[in-house]
């Protein structure tokens, strides 16, 4: 045997019997094992988690040119951006008494909103609506327009109003801004039982507007002051004084500021530093407090790029280089979503500015596009890694899942008893569901009772084989089976080949058997890649075996 392996013409064709082999294994499990351009990962249980995680802060009520607000929107929609934290600002939607909302010349001041909605929606960015900033009329002193009002009522009141106008069109808003710093809380110190109240008040009016609003805390300014007045205070703290005040149950997620600093993503936390993996420390308080199934999302998240010239005490969140603060852009993500389950959307700060913001200003720096729309490094990287979640993989994605777009409306319905704690349904004849993936076999999730009824169903435009058909020749699944049930699932495709594929999913016209209400409810996706399941050691034993096999051959014919 030694003098075989020896042998140079021997150990030669041995090796070209292994590479060949090796390029059968490829072949036959796939090339996406080793280069993939999908999206792939292990599933994400906490409720909003499995989602796009990418958004942006936006400007668009202080945009005067319909123009602008059009390129913005689609320029950011190019980019993948799904997300748009946007200010509707009280002031500006009851300015002058309570239940009035209109301004002087008797416009409905919900004009402009009502426009920047539908632009939103037109181009598949999902709104999370922050409101904040009391009209002049619900407070005696006006110092400080960020203050919060003299009675809360009157903020639930309005927080009622605006969860019940955008029913159906914007699903989550965020309950006021920073509580924690000066002037945020007014001309007074800053109170933790005091905003969780707000925060309880104003959770329980949107609930009664929509059962089905996602309601986000308050995001605290990232700060290490604790002072003596009390006029700031660090996040931390405040974050446990919130939940000893009660706030657990009175909202669904957990808003965070995560600024990089001068440190890269991968730097710890420390609790006596700035940077972006101080949130680990707020996840820390609210696990200790019971409330690990909730997630965090990022309400201003990123690097300043301010010139190297700036002074340190006008660098109020330090600085990195351009290319740096696009690479820790995307990193800072990509480091989120591999290790923290409970991280959801990251809102970088920010898309465009309308010209507000002077070049003199540190916060200038951190655009992705200028004001004359000219693209900076980081929309490029954003758009660059946002191409990347456009297509599932292997595995297991919830309706909210970044391959996964509607039109026609869809409702949220939040239940606990679903997976990811929620689905959405239609009943709009034309509405459509699409999930992009590539995988040779597709399941479907979906919630089951009384009012399911019937859902149409193709793969890349095609009615898919094994499938029902209607009339007119069209695939569907019949969801509805007499009773409730959660988290059923069908096959809707198998042996498609490596693809990528396109599933859609569309509301019939007309009457549907069994379906007193919604047609069509989708609680999530399998996917099933391209390969045989056949474990690795086989694979290695049955190498080994044809290498052996082919040696023996060769000596005997060699006689070696």
């Amino acid at each position: 045997m030694t003098r075989w392996l020896a042998h140079p013409r021997l150990l030669r064709f041995l090796a070209a019997v292994s590479a060949a082999a090796i390029l059968i294994v490829v072949a036959i499990y796939g090339w996406s094992d080793y280069v993939s351009d999908t999206v792939s990962a292990a599933q994400r249980d906490i409720p909003h988690t499995d989602v796009n995680p990418y958004g942006a802060n936006f400007f668009l009520d202080l945009e005067v040119e319909a123009w602008k607000r059009e390129k913005t929107i689609q320029m950011a929609q190019a980019a993948g951006i799904g997300w748009a934290k946007q200010s509707f600002a009280w002031e500006a939607i009851e300015p002058k008494a309570k239940g009035r909302f209109v301004e002087g010349d008797g416009r409905s001041t919900w004009q402009k909103y009502d426009e920047m909605v539908d632009l939103f929606a037109r181009n598949g960015i999902q709104v999370i609506a922050r409101l904040d900033r009391p009209p002049a009329w619900s407070r005696a002193d006006n110092r400080y327009p960020q203050a919060p009002p003299d009675r809360f009522e009157d903020y639930g009141d309005f927080v009622y109003e605006f969860v019940n106008r955008y029913k159906g069109k914007i699903r989550y808003i965020q309950i006021w801004n920073e509580p924690n710093i000066f002037p945020e809380w007014g001309a007074r110190a800053v109170s933790p039982a005091e905003y969780a109240r707000l925060l309880k008040i104003a959770y329980t009016r949107a609930k009664e507007a929509d059962p089905n609003i996602v309601v986000l805390s308050a995001p605290l300014a990232m700060t290490l002051e604790n002072f003596a007045d009390r006029r700031n205070l660090s996040d931390l703290t405040f974050l446990e004084e919130m939940y000893r005040a009660g706030a657990k149950d009175s909202f669904d997620i957990l808003s965070s500021n995560a600024f990089g600093f001068a440190d890269p993503p991968t730097t710890p936390a420390d609790p006596d530093r700035l940077n972006f993996q101080r949130v680990t420390l707020q996840r820390a308080i609210m696990e200790a407090y019971g409330d690990s199934n909730k997630p965090i999302w990022f309400n201003e998240y990123g690097w300043n790029a301010a010139p190297s010239d700036f002074l340190e005490d006008d660098l109020t969140w330090k600085r990195v280089e351009e290319p740096q603060q696009a690479q820790y852009t995307v990193d800072g993500i990509r480091y989120a979503r591999d290790n923290w389950p409970w991280a959801g959307v990251f809102n970088i700060w920010y898309f465009r500015q309308v010209g507000d913001k002077a070049p003199d200003r540190a916060d200038y720096y951190f655009r992705m596009v200028d004001v004359d729309f000219t693209p900076r490094t980081m929309y490029k990287a954003v758009k660059d890694a946002t191409a990347l979640l456009k297509t599932a993989g292997d595995g297991h994605y919830e309706e909210t899942s970044a391959p996964v777009a509607t039109s026609g409306g869809w409702q949220m319905v939040l239940a606990p008893q679903a997976s990811g704690g929620a689905y959405v349904n239609s009943d709009r004849p034309g509405a459509t569901l699409t999930f992009q993936f590539q995988g040779e076999a597709i399941d479907l999730l979906t919630s089951r009772g009384p009012e399911a009824g019937r859902c149409l169903v193709t793969v890349d435009g095609q009615p898919v084989a094994g499938l029902p058909r209607d009339a007119r020749g069209r695939s569907y699944i019949e969801l509805y089976r007499g009773e409730r049930q959660w988290q059923a699932r069908d096959l809707v495709a198998t042996g498609l080949g490596r693809g990528p594929h396109t599933l859609q999913l569309s509301i019939p016209e007309g009457p549907s058997e069994g379906a007193a209400g919604p047609r069509c409810s989708v609680d999530g996706f399998e996917v099933v890649a391209s390969r045989p399941s056949l474990p690795i050691g086989w694979l290695a034993l049955l190498l080994g075996v044809f290498m052996g096999a082919t040696g023996l051959l060769y000596a005997r014919r060699r006689r070696i």
